[in-house]
């Protein structure tokens, strides 16, 4: 029985929805066209601007059980004269009432739904907004049927822009999902809203604030209309888990005048950065905190485009931690107290952020400090910190990309002031006050710019406005190390500005550097910027420096270099010394001379260069026989002493541009002997071979120029230990391209086996002392040359002796007694050339 009642229920209860709902569906759909005439008219009553709908229809469905007019595709202009541009644009309006409306025939829109759009409102700079579309002045819509009575307005994915051209600020907020319930009255408009929301960006002037920061609001605020008051209750805004209560009153009868309180709930300094400009904090947005963070503060006055409230805001910490989330490195036990204000002409120049007494402790040791920032048009910048910082632990937490990690320790015991913008201003006068000193114990750095790592670094930097006294600072750099004594000159403006020069005047000490490392393109320059070459040298245009250099041993390639002393300075880019002297290849340099650097590309190198007592065979081997196989280090003996006047010029890569070479070479070499020359072994028809595989010589002195790529050498005489020609005579050019044209000279003597010369062309005949010259020349490349008799030189020689011949005639017939003429050469018995 019980069981038949149910059943009839429940049928008859889904029968009446059923038709209820088929009533009010035909109920909407009999008065369709008349509701949406209804409300097209009321609608043009208030807004007194163009507005443009893709498709206007009326839902039971879409808010039931509200029934609703939809608009889609709506573009609502601005309301400024002649503008086309848009106020406001949506892909679905709602505007909502009760189906028992329908019924009545009377219609009262309750909500206002607005999804999918974007709202932009403008300030102009003469005050002028685009806004106002809204008709006040209408007639009583009593007797049309249809009314605007809002009591709750919903927004879904609305974004909203707000330029204020006149206050120069901008605000770009996405109300996610936000309800505001209206209670309306002719006194007052009450209004609680609650909702998510994302800003994007608070701008105001060049300050930039709560850049993409998630808030949730939930406020409740009433409007009186009469007194034109703003009472806003106490209020929750969270910013990313931080809540803030916000309280007070905004006045707007003449003008705005604010009066608001804001404290933190469950701060960290996340919240409190996002409430500084974005760019001073957008250095610390990835940090975190933890502990006790606590803030407050007020907002007081008018606003306008005159006027600016005053702002002051109060924080600090109290046990509180600091750390990147992507690292294990933490400031731990913080304490702080700080403050901001606007200051008393309520803008930029006259705020100040403070905070004192900081102090914390970072991998067990502790620290502390102060800061104080004032004036943000033209920043006056203060702060001093004390403690012993582990610099591996510091540069893990702040994350610099310009290093990549450090060891060790530093003493920091530093205070610094100034203002920034006279500084820049004037970087060389006194406008920094810089205090203190640094004090680097076992400190190791690996650059990210600088492949070599710098190691083992200790010293004592005194601070003393823009320079810094620099005291046993001690490390390596690579294998090479170093010692520094000195000043650094114009070091807080080198640090801090653009386009500043510092200067270093120091003794400059090491036992040895590796010039294979500090000039390898691998080892000194950053990855990306590498061109695949094996050197690379740059010189710096914002580094200076004398130095007083005194250094143990050098490594360059074969070159190995002991006692090097001298004074070096750097001006432009143009390094240049004017005495450096140093032993090396068993014989002593001095050199002095200068370095331009000014053109990446076209290095050029001008010296004046005093070698004495050099071994030529190791002098061809650290050279790499200068880059020709035509006589090496194997085939070279003695000792050379030379003054060589030269321009070499390179690229960045240290490839020399030897077609640009210009040189002047005094040189002397003394002992000498030529091993196993393979163009001497071609001579072996006119001496014997035995004696060319080691031609000796005492003393060989001639001048050479280099020019154009080409050695030019003058003729001279070279006394061997050759038995059958004591004197060779040797002149030519040999290019750099191994290209060589050589005239040789060699004496001939009258006791030689006869016939053997026949076959051989012509021999000169010296009449005087019974000896005469055979004149040969080597022409060709290193690896095909030829010898062979210098047909040309015979002729000149022949003319050069008859014309001498014919003057010593003439001098006989004047009575003039003829010259001795010196015998060069003493003849044994017996000598003559040996053909086999």
């Amino acid at each position: 029985m019980r069981k038949g009642v149910v059943k009839r229920v429940l049928f008859y209860g889904v029968a009446g929805i059923v038709v209820s709902l088929g009533l009010a569906l035909a109920l909407v759909y009999a008065y369709q066209d008349k509701i949406i005439e209804l409300f097209v008219t009321e609608a043009n009553k208030h807004i007194k601007t163009k507005v443009d709908v893709g498709q206007i229809s009326l839902s039971l469905f879409e808010k039931f059980p509200q029934v609703a007019v939809t608009l889609d595709e709506v573009n609502v202009h601005e309301g400024l004269p002649d503008s086309e541009e848009s106020l406001a644009r949506a892909n679905k309006l709602y505007f909502t009432f009760s189906i028992w409306d329908v019924l009545r025939g009377e219609y009262s829109v309750k909500q206002f739904y607005m999804e999918e759009g974007e709202v932009y409102v403008k300030v102009l700079p003469d005050g002028s907004v685009n806004y106002e579309v809204i008709n006040t002045d209408t007639t009583s819509s009593e007797d049309s049927g249809f009314s605007f009575d809002l009591e709750q307005i919903n927004l879904k994915n609305v974004a909203l822009h707000y330029i204020d051209q006149q206050l120069k600020q901008t605000y770009q907020v996405n109300a996610h999902q936000l309800a505001a319930a209206l209670a309306i009255s002719p006194e007052t408009i009450a209004i609680e809203a609650k909702g998510q929301t994302t800003i994007h960006t608070i701008k105001v002037g060049t300050g930039e604030y709560f850049k993409n920061k998630q808030v949730d609001l939930a406020t409740a605020l009433s409007i009186n209309r009469q007194s034109k008051v703003i009472t806003l209750q106490p209020s929750e805004v969270a910013v990313e888990g931080a809540a803030y209560e916000v309280g007070g009153a905004i006045v707007y009868a003449d003008g705005t005048e604010l009066d608001l309180q804001l404290n933190g709930k469950n701060t960290s300094i996340q919240s409190l950065l996002s409430l500084l400009p974005q760019s001073i904090t957008q250095e610390f947005s990835q940090y975190r905190s933890e502990g006790d963070i606590y803030f407050n503060g007020t907002i007081k006055g008018k606003a306008s485009g005159k006027h600016t409230p005053q702002v002051a805001f109060n924080f600090g910490a109290r046990n509180a931690s600091f750390f990147h989330p992507d690292v294990a490195q933490r400031v731990e036990k913080i304490e702080l107290t700080g403050s901001f204000t606007n200051g008393d002409k309520q803008n930029a120049s006259t705020s100040v952020l403070e905070l004192k007494g900081l102090s914390g402790v970072l991998n067990g040791r502790p620290f502390k400090g102060n800061l104080t920032y004032r004036n943000f048009d033209s920043p006056y910048i203060a702060f001093d910190v004390q403690g012993m910082l582990d610099v591996g632990y510091v540069l893990g937490l702040i994350k610099l990309d310009e290093i990549r990690s450090g060891s060790g320790l530093a003493d920091v015991r530093v205070a610094f002031s100034g203002n920034l913008n006279e500084f820049k201003a004037r970087p060389g006068n006194a406008t920094l006050n810089t205090t203190g000193e640094i004090t680097l114990h076992n400190v190791s750095l690996k650059l990210q710019q600088l492949p070599l790592p710098l190691s083992h670094l200790n010293g004592n930097f005194l601070f003393k406005r823009n320079d810094v006294g620099v005291s046993d600072f001690k490390g390596k750099l690579g294998e090479s190390d170093f010692v520094v004594n000195g000043m650094f000159k114009n070091v807080m403006a080198w640090a801090l500005l653009q386009n500043q020069r510092l200067l270093v005047e120091a003794d400059f000490s090491s036992k040895y550097m590796n010039f294979d490392q500090l000039l390898s393109e691998e080892q000194n320059t950053a990855a990306p910027d590498r061109t695949g070459d094996s050197y690379k040298l740059i010189i710096s245009p914002e580094i200076a420096f004398d130095l007083s250099a005194s250094i143990d041993r050098v490594k360059f390639r074969r070159f190995r270099g002991k006692s090097i002393r001298g004074e070096i300075k750097l001006r432009n880019q143009v390094l240049s010394t004017p005495n450096i002297s140093f032993k090396a290849v068993g014989g002593d340099f001095a050199v002095r001379g200068n370095l331009d650097a000014r053109t990446r590309n076209h290095i050029k190198v001008s010296t004046a260069t005093k070698l004495n007592n050099m071994s030529v065979d190791s002098l061809f081997y650290v050279f790499e026989n200068f880059h020709q196989n035509f006589i090496e280090e194997h085939h070279l003996r003695g000792q050379l002493t030379a003054n060589i006047v030269s321009d070499v010029y390179f690229d960045s890569q240290l490839s020399p541009k030897t077609d640009l070479l210009q040189a002047e070479i005094q040189a002397t070499v003394r002992n000498g002997q030529l091993i196993n020359f393979p163009p001497m072994q071609k001579m072996s028809t006119f001496v014997k071979r035995t004696e060319l595989a080691n031609m000796r010589f005492a003393e060989l002195h001639n001048s050479f120029w280099i020019q154009q790529g080409t050695i030019y050498i003058p003729e001279m005489d070279i006394r061997s230990s050759l038995s059958a020609a004591p004197v060779v005579s040797i002149s030519g050019t040999h290019t750099f391209d191994q290209r060589m044209d050589y005239k040789i000279r060699l004496p001939l003597f009258s006791s030689r086996r006869p016939d053997k010369d026949s076959a051989y062309g012509v021999v000169a005949e010296d009449t005087n002392a019974g000896n005469s010259n055979i004149f040969l020349s080597l022409k060709g490349s290193e690896s095909d040359f030829k010898i062979a008799y210098d047909d040309e030189r015979v002729r000149q020689k022949i003319k050069t002796d008859l014309k001498q011949e014919g003057q010593e005639l003439r001098d006989l017939l004047r009575g003039k007694k003829p010259k001795d003429k010196e015998k060069k050469v003493e003849l044994q018995q017996g000598e003559y050339f040996d053909f086999n």
